[in-house]
């Protein structure tokens, strides 16, 4: 029988559902969590799209970590982290990490992943900006999409996993349910599971759990140009927030450097690193190289100083992107690491073996969100969060490339074992009252929502952006604010739907994204401010 659970079609019925384990995110976070607890418990795993439309599957550089020890070693890989993280990174995350990845990668492979190996059965490792050795395990260049098609096989397998698609989370919920007053300060806030909008009802039901997993990936989608898929609202991270938990380091926003230059595409289609770290490299329109200006390890250097030289390069020349050349490759390689991309340029007329693709800077990655510790634990009790949505203090103010995906399946494991320890402390909650689903949409409203969105993208993109200033920071503010108070009138007269959720939830990110920017008095990291120029050593 299919773990798949058709959606309900009865109209006006208010479902309460209850789960050992509710995990929200369909990424590799969540898909592993699920997978290493299910023996014990019922898993509900939800997701607003469909299973595949997770960060995860749209990863295409790969995973890293240490396997060559004859060249490679943990210390190696801590260091290089801790440098790409401006020495911010939370040195216990990062060994965390680093010295249990070789372990989650066996398990992967277990769960039938294939990264590609070389003729004598030695991984293929490649080598990306920021990493002092060859240590990026990789399937051609779709790692994510193999990670989570594997995953899905073996979610679809399990008969203690429910999976439910096209079902929206709409709030966590805590004792402010109840009628109890809860503030930042509040000691012991607890999650009792979520209010979820079932959208083949347009109804939403009231998801009751033992422990709660947050793993709804990033919120790069408030910007305009993104390579993300456009799901990623924030969705976690805005529902934490306003059940008062603990959310940091929003500033640390990383834009990926080279997004193909396809203006109309949205998302747009990543150009990996490991392009560079290939041989790739850098040009501007008139064919000259340029990054010895910036950085000694040219076109290899992390992702924030290339991100910057290629949008300053954009500016001073007055041109909206830059190029990418492999041309001097072997072809017949370049085909064979690269067959997605070259797919794709070559569907719009660009041969990446003879000519140079069009690249600029899109929004890529979030280092912050929200707050957890060594067990993947918000400081919400029964609530982790986990993958992108978490803020481990891994990345510090800058994610060393392809350090994502393995973060996701080490906190994952560790979440589990702790969610397995404790798990016959918890019951469910059973006072949880239903949600008040007053009001209704007109079509007039859907336009408003939709207009907003539009303009929350410009603001974050004109404002918050690869540079920011004190001037721009407090410009998104005051517009941000204008958006918010409007959208919660309407969220608060109206029925609940995915399109008004994520527009609150955008918001709600781009305020703290914002706010976190202009708490920060320094240039660090990802955050570049023209006020606090960082100081040449």
């Amino acid at each position: 029988m299919s773990n798949f659970v058709a959606l309900r079609r009865e109209t006006n019925k208010i479902m309460v559902r209850k789960f050992d384990f509710l995990v929200i995110g369909s990424g590799i976070a969540g898909m592993s969590f699920a997978l290493k607890v299910a023996h014990k418990g019922k898993v509900a795993l939800i997701c607003k799209a469909g299973l595949e439309e997770a960060n995860t599957f749209f990863a295409q550089g790969g995973i890293a970590s240490v396997t060559d020890p004859l060249v490679d070693n943990f210390d190696k890989h801590i260091e290089d982290t801790m440098i790409a993280g401006d020495w911010i990174s939370d040195r216990n995350a990062v060994e965390k990490v680093v010295r249990n990845a070789p372990e989650q990668i066996n398990e992967l492979i277990k769960w039938g992943v294939k990264f590609d190996k070389k003729e004598n059965g030695e991984f293929d490792l490649h080598k990306e900006g920021g990493h002092s050795e060859f240590r990026i395990l990789h399937h051609k260049d779709n790692t994510g999409a193999e990670i989570q098609v594997s995953l899905i096989e073996a979610i679809k397998q399990h008969p203690n996993i429910t999976v439910l698609e096209n079902f929206f989370a709409v709030e966590i919920i805590t004792q402010h349910h109840l009628g109890i007053i809860v503030t930042r300060y509040t000691p012991g806030i607890k999650c009792y599971g979520a209010y979820v909008l079932n959208e083949a009802t347009g109804e939403v039901d009231t998801f009751l759990s033992k422990l709660t997993v947050m793993a709804t990936g990033g919120c790069e989608a408030v910007y305009r140009n993104t390579t993300n898929p456009l799901v990623a609202t924030g969705d976690g991270i805005a529902m934490v927030y306003r059940a008062k938990g603990a959310v940091k380091d929003m500033e640390f926003i990383q834009f990926h450097p080279t997004a193909l230059f396809n203006p109309g595409d949205r998302p747009s289609f990543l150009i990996t690193e490991a392009m560079r770290g290939y041989g790739a490299v850098l040009r501007t329109q008139d064919g000259k190289e340029f990054m010895e200006k910036y950085d000694p390890r040219l076109s290899l250097a992390p992702r924030d100083i290339v991100a910057r030289a290629i949008d300053n390069e954009m500016k001073l020349r007055g041109e909206d992107h830059v190029y990418l050349d492999a041309t001097h490759k072997d072809p017949e390689e370049t085909k064979k690491h690269f067959p997605n991309i070259y797919k794709k340029c070559l569907s719009l007329g660009i041969d990446i073996t003879k000519d140079y693709i069009p690249v600029a800077p899109a929004a890529h990655y979030l280092c912050g969100g929200i707050v957890v510790d060594l067990d993947g634990q918000s400081n919400i009790r029964r609530l982790y969060a986990l993958g992108e949505c978490s803020c481990t203090g891994l990345h510090g103010g800058n994610r060393l490339a392809s350090n994502s995906l393995i973060e996701a399946v080490v906190y994952a494991d560790a979440a589990a074992n702790h969610a397995l320890s404790v798990l016959e402390r918890y019951e469910f909650n059973e006072d949880i009252p239903e949600w008040n689903a007053e009001g209704t949409i007109s079509n007039e409203e859907r336009v408003l929502i939709t207009q907003s969105m539009k303009e929350v993208n410009q603001i974050m993109e004109s404002y918050v952006g690869i540079v920011r200033s004190n001037l721009r920071l407090t410009r998104a503010w005051n517009r941000l604010d204008i958006i918010y108070e409007e959208t919660e009138r309407l969220f608060k007269s109206s029925k609940a739907s995915r399109e008004i959720c994520e527009l609150r939830n955008m918001i709600n990110v781009g305020y703290l994204i914002t706010r976190q920017a202009m708490e920060r008095k320094e240039s660090r990291g990802l955050h570049y401010t023209l006020d606090y120029p960082r100081k040449v050593d």
